[in-house]
């Protein structure tokens, strides 16, 4: 009996962490001024790259990904200098119901005037503006551009070059949706939502591959 009531104390102990944890977000500033520009530089192998998305809200989770329409990478000897991606905004897919009827409702959902509303807005961009090392890990800073809002935020990545191919893949960042004006479901923006909201806070990932 003890055994039974030690176990259900440390399984309610992880719940209650696990329930209190909070995601962190990165922080956005205002957007920054662009010192090198490489709008023109496409040295990105579009199909070999990818931007990674997850959305949570209470019960539940949906990730998929985002396609890249065109990019460059500066590099100087290795060293990343600079850099800029568009992302196709009418390439959202949803994966963890792919297949499904589900997953194209999703898709349609994120689309729309009322979230990404890519008809308007049918890319998205970052551009990168400063690049630092620390810990052996890179910061690098640049503008993010959302349907019509541009903020600078800062990501922690690497960078890797093997086979004449170089590799910029960042850690998974969480970025706050109400920050770009993205506002379904948000507590940001509505009230009475109960539990109907969506996490304002979605987690992203890319991973960047220069052509051969």
């Amino acid at each position: 009996m003890k055994k039974i009531i030690l176990a259900l104390v440390v399984v309610a102990s992880v719940l209650t962490a696990c329930k209190g944890e909070k995601k962190e977000k990165v922080e956005t500033e205002k957007a920054k001024v662009v010192d090198i520009n490489v709008a023109d530089l496409d040295n990105v192998n579009i199909t070999e790259s990818v931007l990674n998305w997850k959305g949570t809200k209470p019960g539940g989770a949906h990730n998929g990904t985002v396609s890249i329409q065109k990019g460059g990478l500066l590099l100087n000897n290795g060293t990343l200098v600079g850099g800029q991606f568009t992302f196709d905004m009418n390439s959202i897919k949803n994966l963890d119901m792919a297949g499904e009827e589900g997953a194209a409702k999703i898709e349609g959902h994120l689309k729309a005037a009322d979230f990404f509303d890519v008809a308007t807005y049918p890319t998205s961009k970052f551009v990168i503006t400063k690049v630092a090392k620390e810990n052996g890990k890179l910061l690098v800073t640049g503008n993010l551009q959302i349907k019509d809002v541009t903020k600078s935020i800062t990501i922690p990545a690497m960078i890797s070059t093997e086979g004449g191919i170089t590799t910029f893949k960042s850690e998974t960042f969480n970025i706050n949706r109400a920050d770009f004006n993205v506002k379904y479901g948000s507590k940001s923006f509505f009230d009475n939502l109960k539990d109907k909201f969506i996490d304002d806070l979605i987690e992203m990932s890319f991973e960047v591959k220069t052509k051969a």
